[in-house]
C-alpha cells in the first residue's frame, strides 16, 4: 500500500506540474482582435498589443520594434522582421481572395510581420501562423510582400492598434498605429464579382423561389452595369419562370429598363405600355421619379399623368404632376396640382416641402425636381 500511494503521489505531482492556468497575456500585454467587411470578404486580425509605457521615441527602430531584419537571439539565430505585435504571431485572415496594394492574395489565413523601415516598411505576409513572435521566421514561407509609406500621427496611440480606415465599398486600409506612427496597407476585393457568383449560388436554393429575388439580382446587373445578359435572363424569369414568376408592374419594369440599355428600345417601350396599367400610385410615382433623375422627363410626364388619370387628387399624384409639369417647362401650370397637394400633405415635412416649390415658381424661379 505505502508503495502505491508512493507512485500515486509522484503521478500526481508530474501531472499539476505540467498543468497550467488560464492567465493574463505575459508582459502586461492585452490580447484583441478586430474585424471588418470589405464588400463580401471578411477580414480579421488577431494580434497582441504592447503598449508604449513611457517609451516615446523609443520604439522606432531600437529593440522593441527593430528596423530592418535582425537576429533575435533565440530560434535558429536567422535575421527576422518585426512581430508587427506581441508574444505570438499576428494573424490576418482573409475569407475571400482579395489584393493587397494591388497584388493578388489568396483566401486564407497568414502569418503577419514587417521589414520596418524610417521611410516605409514592407509587409509580410506569411505562411507561418502558429509561432512566438517572429523568431522562427523563414522567407521561404512568404506568400506576399508589398512596401508601404510609414504616416505621422499627431497623437500618441498609447496601445498598439489595428484598425480600418479609408473605406469604400469594396476597399479599406488597414492601419498598424502605435506610438506617433502609422503603417496602413489596402485591401481590396473583387465586390461586383463576388455578388454576381453569391447571387448565381443563392438563387439555386430558397432565395430562388420568388420572384422578388430575381428582380434584386436583375437590378444589380442593371445599376452596376456588369453583364446584363445574365440580368436580363434573371429579369426574364421573374416574370416568366414556372411557379415562380410573375408578370406584375416591378417585375416587367425591370425587364424593361435592362431591354434599355441593352439598346432594345421596341422591346422596352412595348414591354412598359404592359406595365404601367399594372402600377399602384407609389409605383409609378417612384417610376417617374427615376425617370426624372435620368433627365428622361417627357417620359416622366407621362408616367405622372397616367399616374393622376388613375388616381386623382391624391397628395402623391398632385406632387408628382407637379414635378411633371415643371420638368416640361410648365412651372405655373405646376402651382394647382401644388395648391391641392399643400392641403393633403401628410405631415410638415411635406408641407414644407410643398411650400418651397409654390414660393419658388412664384419667383419665376424653376424648382429642382
Amino acid at each position: 500500500m505505502r508503495t502505491f500511494i508512493v507512485i500515486f503521489g509522484l503521478v500526481l505531482i508530474a501531472a499539476v506540474s505540467r498543468a497550467q492556468l488560464t492567465t493574463a497575456p505575459i508582459g502586461g500585454n492585452k490580447k484583441a482582435s478586430v474585424s471588418e467587411q470589405i464588400g463580401l470578404t471578411t477580414v480579421t486580425v488577431h494580434y497582441d498589443r504592447p503598449g508604449v509605457k513611457g517609451r516615446e521615441g523609443k520604439i522606432w527602430g531600437t529593440p522593441v520594434a527593430h528596423y530592418g531584419f535582425q537576429d533575435l537571439g533565440y530560434g535558429p539565430g536567422k535575421p527576422a522582421p518585426w512581430r508587427a505585435g506581441a508574444n505570438e504571431t499576428t494573424t490576418i485572415t482573409f475569407s475571400d481572395d482579395v489584393k493587397v496594394e494591388g497584388k493578388p492574395l489568396p483566401a486564407g489565413t497568414y502569418g503577419l510581420f514587417m521589414d520596418l523601415g524610417e521611410q516605409e516598411t514592407t509587409v509580410i505576409f506569411s505562411k507561418i501562423v502558429v509561432s512566438w513572435g517572429s523568431y522562427y521566421y523563414d522567407p521561404a514561407m512568404d506568400v506576399l510582400n508589398v512596401t508601404v509609406k510609414n504616416q505621422p500621427l499627431d497623437r500618441s496611440v498609447e496601445w498598439l492598434t489595428y484598425s480600418f480606415i479609408n473605406q469604400t465599398d469594396s476597399s479599406a486600409a488597414v492601419a498598424l498605429l502605435w506610438e506617433k506612427r502609422m503603417i496602413p496597407f489596402t485591401v481590396s476585393a473583387d465586390l461586383v464579382g463576388q455578388q454576381m457568383a453569391s447571387f448565381r449560388k443563392e438563387l439555386l436554393s430558397k432565395p430562388g423561389f420568388t420572384w422578388q429575388s430575381l428582380v434584386q439580382a436583375a437590378n444589380y446587373c442593371l445599376t452596376t452595369s456588369h453583364d446584363l445578359n445574365q440580368g436580363l435572363i434573371w429579369a426574364d424569369q421573374a416574370i416568366n419562370a414556372r411557379y415562380v414568376g410573375q408578370k406584375n408592374f416591378q417585375t416587367l419594369t425591370t425587364k424593361a429598363a435592362i431591354l434599355t440599355a441593352l439598346n432594345k428600345t421596341d422591346e422596352a417601350v412595348a414591354l412598359m405600355k404592359e406595365a404601367m396599367p399594372l402600377g399602384n400610385v407609389m409605383e409609378l410615382h417612384q417610376y417617374g421619379r427615376s425617370l426624372l433623375a435620368q433627365k428622361r422627363n417627357q417620359e416622366a410626364y407621362s408616367v405622372f399623368k397616367t399616374n393622376y388619370d388613375k388616381n386623382p387628387n391624391q397628395f402623391t399624384t398632385n406632387v408628382g404632376m407637379s414635378r411633371g409639369l415643371v420638368a416640361v417647362g410648365k412651372p405655373k401650370d405646376a402651382l394647382p396640382y401644388l395648391q391641392a397637394a399643400l392641403a393633403q400633405a401628410p405631415d410638415s415635412l411635406n408641407k414644407a416641402s410643398v411650400e418651397a416649390m409654390m414660393k419658388t415658381i412664384s419667383e419665376g424661379k424653376i424648382p429642382v425636381n
